[in-house]
């Protein structure tokens, strides 16, 4: 989860968030290389003035360089994002589904695939029954538990108005619409505790409906929801 003294991404959880937040750190530091670089011309011809541009407008190796270089530099971006996307939404087979319904100000989840269902609210913890070391604004009443190392598919959607399901660890994010069923795939690679938060202004409590994905083994997951 963020502390107040993290300056850049959260720790992730996950393969895919991992490597989301790699591609990310490439693309700022090529972001700062193409800045650096366009500074550095324009201050060169601001310096060399008429003599500079009088010598290099019409250099077919110029011309040549300016269309190949920013063409591999969005071929380095579009490849891995594309991956990126892939991993993120693509369909595959799944060890287990997971519904998530947004209210005003709650989430609802459900477990279908088991004899029986499982279904259950969660809510978050007020403030006045917080134990020790526990944190406000995140803890919840009713924690989901998936099992870690597993494909698990994700279904959210909304019973009232816009939510967004969010893990900034796992980085993932997904909107909540009525009437509509988005899902993404999510895999944690440890045991683990994960927090998020709605990021859709949903309303006036819209600040008071976290997220706490416990992540555990498929033993004591069994033994939580099916014994």
């Amino acid at each position: 989860m963020s502390m107040y003294n993290m300056l850049l991404l959260q720790d992730m959880m996950s393969w895919v968030g991992i490597e989301a937040s790699l591609f990310h750190d490439y693309s700022m530091v090529l972001l700062c290389l193409i800045g650096m670089g366009f500074c550095f011309f324009m201050g060169l011809m601001y310096v060399s003035g008429n003599f500079f541009l009088k010598g290099y407008s019409s250099s077919d190796y110029l011309e040549f360089t300016w269309t190949v270089v920013p063409a591999f530099l969005l071929y380095s971006l579009g490849v891995p994002s594309l991956y990126l996307m892939y991993f993120m939404e693509g369909a595959s087979k799944y060890d287990l589904t997971l519904k998530v319904i947004g209210h005003q100000w709650y989430w609802s989840y459900e477990l279908n695939d088991f004899d029986t269902d499982i279904s259950f609210d969660s809510y978050m913890v007020n403030v006045t029954d917080l134990g020790l070391g526990e944190f406000r604004l995140l803890e919840v009443d009713s924690v989901v538990s998936l099992p870690f190392l597993s494909k698990i598919r994700v279904l959210v959607s909304s019973g009232d108005v816009l939510h967004s399901w969010a893990l900034p660890s796992m980085g993932l994010k997904i909107d909540a619409c009525p009437g509509r069923l988005n899902f993404m795939n999510i895999s944690c690679m440890r045991p683990s505790v994960i927090f998020g938060q709605c990021s859709e202004i949903c309303g006036v409590n819209h600040s008071f409906m976290p997220i706490s994905i416990e992540f555990i083994s498929w033993d004591d997951f069994l033994n939580c929801y099916v014994s």
